[in-house]
Protein backbone atom coordinates (compact mmCIF):
# COMPACT_ATOMS: atom_id res chain seq x y z
CA UNK A 1 0.00 0.00 0.00
CA UNK A 2 1.50 3.33 -1.03
CA UNK A 3 1.19 6.52 0.97
CA UNK A 4 -1.51 7.79 -1.40
CA UNK A 5 -3.51 4.57 -0.89
CA UNK A 6 -3.43 4.97 2.91
CA UNK A 7 -6.78 6.06 4.32
CA UNK A 8 -6.75 9.57 5.76
CA UNK A 9 -6.52 9.83 9.51
CA UNK A 10 -8.58 12.28 11.50
CA UNK A 11 -6.24 13.74 14.11
CA UNK A 12 -7.50 16.00 16.87
CA UNK A 13 -5.76 18.67 18.88
CA UNK A 14 -7.22 19.89 22.19
CA UNK A 15 -5.72 22.53 24.46
CA UNK A 16 -6.68 24.47 27.56
CA UNK A 17 -4.63 27.29 29.04
CA UNK A 18 -4.72 26.54 32.74
CA UNK A 19 -4.83 23.53 34.97
CA UNK A 20 -8.19 24.64 36.36
CA UNK A 21 -9.81 24.09 32.96
CA UNK A 22 -10.81 20.73 31.54
CA UNK A 23 -10.32 19.17 28.11
CA UNK A 24 -13.45 17.00 28.37
CA UNK A 25 -15.77 19.06 26.12
CA UNK A 26 -13.13 19.37 23.39
CA UNK A 27 -12.29 15.67 23.53
CA UNK A 28 -15.98 14.73 23.22
CA UNK A 29 -16.43 17.02 20.19
CA UNK A 30 -13.30 15.70 18.49
CA UNK A 31 -14.32 12.09 19.10
CA UNK A 32 -17.81 12.81 17.71
CA UNK A 33 -16.15 14.35 14.63
CA UNK A 34 -14.34 11.03 14.04
CA UNK A 35 -10.87 11.78 15.38
CA UNK A 36 -9.11 8.50 16.17
CA UNK A 37 -6.06 10.13 17.74
CA UNK A 38 -6.10 13.36 19.73
CA UNK A 39 -3.13 15.31 21.02
CA UNK A 40 -4.02 17.13 24.23
CA UNK A 41 -2.25 19.55 26.48
CA UNK A 42 -2.62 22.15 29.17
CA UNK A 43 -0.44 25.04 28.03
CA UNK A 44 -0.83 28.66 27.10
CA UNK A 45 -1.52 29.30 23.42
CA UNK A 46 1.10 32.03 23.39
CA UNK A 47 3.94 29.50 23.63
CA UNK A 48 5.03 28.22 20.22
CA UNK A 49 6.95 25.29 21.72
CA UNK A 50 3.95 23.34 23.00
CA UNK A 51 5.09 19.72 23.35
CA UNK A 52 1.96 17.98 22.07
CA UNK A 53 1.53 20.39 19.17
CA UNK A 54 5.11 19.73 18.10
CA UNK A 55 4.46 15.96 18.30
CA UNK A 56 1.34 16.38 16.16
CA UNK A 57 3.23 18.38 13.54
CA UNK A 58 5.86 15.62 13.34
CA UNK A 59 3.20 12.89 13.16
CA UNK A 60 0.91 14.42 10.54
CA UNK A 61 1.28 13.01 7.02
CA UNK A 62 -0.20 13.45 3.55
CA UNK A 63 -3.93 12.84 3.51
CA UNK A 64 -4.46 13.40 7.24
CA UNK A 65 -6.98 15.92 8.56
CA UNK A 66 -5.98 17.88 11.66
CA UNK A 67 -9.08 18.98 13.53
CA UNK A 68 -9.63 21.45 16.37
CA UNK A 69 -12.85 22.52 18.06
CA UNK A 70 -12.03 26.23 17.58
CA UNK A 71 -9.04 27.92 15.95
CA UNK A 72 -8.09 29.70 19.18
CA UNK A 73 -7.24 26.25 20.59
CA UNK A 74 -4.46 26.06 17.99
CA UNK A 75 -3.06 29.61 17.99
CA UNK A 76 -3.44 33.00 19.65
CA UNK A 77 -2.44 35.21 16.73
CA UNK A 78 -3.02 35.30 12.99
CA UNK A 79 0.72 34.91 12.45
CA UNK A 80 0.93 31.76 14.60
CA UNK A 81 -2.23 30.31 13.08
CA UNK A 82 -0.90 30.80 9.57
CA UNK A 83 2.50 29.29 10.46
CA UNK A 84 0.96 26.18 12.06
CA UNK A 85 -1.62 25.63 9.32
CA UNK A 86 1.11 26.12 6.70
CA UNK A 87 3.17 23.35 8.35
CA UNK A 88 0.12 21.07 8.22
CA UNK A 89 -0.51 21.94 4.55
CA UNK A 90 3.19 21.49 3.68
CA UNK A 91 2.94 17.93 5.05
CA UNK A 92 0.15 17.30 2.53
CA UNK A 93 -2.51 17.25 5.23
CA UNK A 94 -5.61 19.34 5.73
CA UNK A 95 -6.77 21.50 8.61
CA UNK A 96 -10.30 22.15 9.83
CA UNK A 97 -12.04 23.80 12.74
CA UNK A 98 -15.38 22.45 13.92
CA UNK A 99 -16.68 25.86 15.07
CA UNK A 100 -15.45 27.83 12.04
CA UNK A 101 -16.53 26.08 8.82
CA UNK A 102 -14.55 28.57 6.73
CA UNK A 103 -11.33 27.24 8.34
CA UNK A 104 -11.20 24.01 6.31
CA UNK A 105 -8.27 23.69 3.90
CA UNK A 106 -10.06 20.80 2.21
CA UNK A 107 -12.32 23.32 0.48
CA UNK A 108 -11.51 26.07 -2.01
CA UNK A 109 -12.95 28.64 0.42
CA UNK A 110 -10.70 27.30 3.17
CA UNK A 111 -7.63 27.54 0.93
CA UNK A 112 -8.60 31.11 0.04
CA UNK A 113 -8.90 31.91 3.74
CA UNK A 114 -5.43 30.43 4.31
CA UNK A 115 -4.05 32.77 1.66
CA UNK A 116 -5.83 35.72 3.31
CA UNK A 117 -4.47 34.63 6.71
CA UNK A 118 -0.98 34.64 5.22
CA UNK A 119 -1.46 38.25 4.13
CA UNK A 120 -2.88 39.23 7.51
CA UNK A 121 0.03 37.51 9.27
CA UNK A 122 2.45 39.57 7.17
CA UNK A 123 0.63 42.78 8.10
CA UNK A 124 0.54 41.75 11.78
CA UNK A 125 4.28 41.02 11.75
CA UNK A 126 5.03 44.41 10.15
CA UNK A 127 2.81 46.23 12.66
CA UNK A 128 4.55 44.52 15.58
CA UNK A 129 7.96 45.36 14.14
CA UNK A 130 6.94 49.00 13.60
CA UNK A 131 5.43 49.39 17.09
CA UNK A 132 8.50 47.82 18.68
CA UNK A 133 10.89 50.11 16.77
CA UNK A 134 8.80 53.17 17.68
CA UNK A 135 8.77 52.15 21.35
CA UNK A 136 12.55 51.74 21.35
CA UNK A 137 13.00 55.16 19.72
CA UNK A 138 10.74 56.85 22.28
CA UNK A 139 12.56 55.13 25.16
CA UNK A 140 15.98 56.18 23.83
CA UNK A 141 14.74 59.76 23.35
CA UNK A 142 13.74 59.76 27.05
CA UNK A 143 17.23 58.56 27.89
CA UNK A 144 16.16 55.09 28.97
CA UNK A 145 18.77 52.36 28.76
CA UNK A 146 17.73 49.53 26.47
CA UNK A 147 18.49 45.93 27.33
CA UNK A 148 19.95 44.33 30.37
CA UNK A 149 21.36 46.54 33.10
CA UNK A 150 25.16 46.52 33.33
CA UNK A 151 26.65 44.03 35.80
CA UNK A 152 29.02 46.67 37.15
CA UNK A 153 28.29 50.26 38.12
CA UNK A 154 30.31 52.96 36.33
CA UNK A 155 32.39 53.37 39.52
CA UNK A 156 33.12 49.61 39.61
CA UNK A 157 34.05 49.69 35.93
CA UNK A 158 36.54 52.55 36.54
CA UNK A 159 37.96 50.75 39.57
CA UNK A 160 38.33 47.48 37.61
CA UNK A 161 40.13 49.28 34.77
CA UNK A 162 42.51 50.87 37.30
CA UNK A 163 43.19 47.54 39.04
CA UNK A 164 43.74 45.82 35.67
CA UNK A 165 46.24 48.53 34.68
CA UNK A 166 48.02 47.87 37.99
CA UNK A 167 48.38 44.18 37.11
CA UNK A 168 45.30 42.38 38.48
CA UNK A 169 44.30 39.34 36.41
CA UNK A 170 40.91 38.99 34.72
CA UNK A 171 40.13 36.04 36.98
CA UNK A 172 40.93 38.00 40.16
CA UNK A 173 38.80 40.93 39.06
CA UNK A 174 35.89 38.74 38.02
CA UNK A 175 35.92 36.95 41.37
CA UNK A 176 36.14 40.18 43.39
CA UNK A 177 33.11 41.70 41.58
CA UNK A 178 31.24 38.38 41.41
CA UNK A 179 30.91 38.52 37.60
CA UNK A 180 32.15 36.43 34.71
CA UNK A 181 35.59 36.87 33.21
CA UNK A 182 33.98 38.00 29.94
CA UNK A 183 32.31 40.92 31.76
CA UNK A 184 35.72 42.15 32.89
CA UNK A 185 37.37 41.49 29.52
CA UNK A 186 34.73 43.63 27.75
CA UNK A 187 35.82 46.69 29.70
CA UNK A 188 38.17 48.60 27.41
CA UNK A 189 41.34 48.42 29.44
Amino acid sequence: MTETDRPSRLIGYARVSTYGQTLDAQLEQLKAAGCTKTYREKATGVRPDRRELLKLLKYVAAGDVVTVTRIDRLARSTFDLFAIVKQIADAGAQFRSLAEPWADTGTSTGRLMLAVLGGLADVERDLIRTRTAEGRSRAKARGQHMGRPPALTPQQQDEARQRRAEGATLKELARSYNVGISTISRLSI
